[in-house]
C-alpha cells in the first residue's frame, strides 16, 4: 500500500483501510486543531518521535481497545484504592499531565513526541472542550495521568505517566468504571501494550473499531468533569 504525503493546506485524510501493514497512513502536514480533530473523527491518531522531519499518521489493523466493563482491577489495586492514597482529578492540570508524559522516563524508549508544538495545539482542543485530562495526586503533588479525546462514546486516548507506582493504573481505572456509569462504547489504546492488556485491553478488528465511531462525525463535547465521580472498589 502507498503511504500518502499530505498536503499543507488539505485539512482532511485519506481512507484509513489505506494504511500500510504497519498501520502507517500517512506522513506530513502539521498538528494544527483543525487537523487533529479530523483525523480522530476518522479513527486515525499521529504517533511519531521528536527526531522525525514529518508528523506520522497512523491506522493500525487490529486496533488495541479497552470496553469499560472489561476493565480488570486486581485484588491488589483494589487494595490501593481503599489505601486512598491518591486524589484523582479531571481536567485541573491539562498541560502538567501533557508534560509529564513528555518527561516522565519510558523503559525502552529514548526521546518523546510530546513537543511545545504537540502541547500548544492539544492545549488549544482542551480549551474547545475536546481533550480531557486525568490527574492523579499524592501530598498534593501530581504524581501521575493520562490524556485523550472524546468524541461521541468513545475516548481516545493518548498517553499516560506515573511518577510513582500505581499511580497510572488508578488514573486509568477510575476514568474506565466512570466511562462504564456513562455508557461510553470503547476507550482507544492505539497500540498493544502489555500493561493496558492487564487491565483488560484487547485487540479488535479496524473495522468493528470504526463502526464505534461517530456516524456522521460529531462535533459536539462532552463535560467529563462535569459527569466524574470518585471511584471506589
Amino acid at each position: 500500500m502507498p503511504i500518502y504525503r499530505l498536503d499543507d493546506d488539505w485539512l482532511g485524510f485519506p481512507p484509513p483501510e489505506r494504511a500500510d501493514e504497519s498501520g502507517l497512513l500517512a506522513v506530513g502536514g502539521d498538528l494544527r486543531p483543525e487537523r487533529l480533530l479530523n483525523a480522530y473523527k476518522a479513527g486515525i491518531f499521529p504517533w511519531f518521535s521528536e527526531e522525525d522531519d514529518l508528523p506520522l499518521w497512523w491506522s493500525p489493523n487490529p486496533r488495541f481497545v479497552l470496553f469499560p466493563p472489561k476493565i480488570k482491577i486486581s485484588a491488589s489495586m483494589k487494595q490501593v484504592f481503599r489505601n486512598q492514597p491518591f486524589e484523582v482529578t479531571v481536567n485541573r492540570d491539562f498541560v502538567g499531565v501533557l508534560q509529564g508524559c513528555r518527561d516522565t522516563p519510558r523503559k525502552g524508549q529514548t526521546g518523546t513526541w510530546v513537543t511545545d508544538e504537540v502541547i500548544t495545539n492539544y492545549n488549544t482542543l482542551f480549551q474547545q472542550g475536546y481533550m480531557h485530562s486525568i490527574e492523579v495526586w499524592q501530598q498534593q503533588q501530581l504524581v501521575g495521568g493520562l490524556y485523550g479525546m472524546i468524541l461521541g462514546k468513545c475516548f481516545f486516548g493518548e498517553s499516560m505517566f506515573a511518577k510513582v507506582s500505581n499511580a497510572s493504573k488508578v488514573g486509568f481505572i477510575t476514568l474506565a468504571k466512570n466511562l462504564e456509569r456513562l455508557n461510553f462504547d470503547l476507550i482507544d489504546c492505539q497500540v498493544h501494550s502489555e500493561h493496558l492488556e492487564s487491565l483488560g485491553a484487547e485487540m479488535i478488528t479496524r473495522k468493528k473499531f470504526l463502526s464505534y465511531l461517530p456516524s456522521p462525525p460529531t462535533e459536539q463535547v462532552f463535560d467529563l468533569a462535569a459527569n466524574f465521580e470518585k471511584f471506589r472498589p
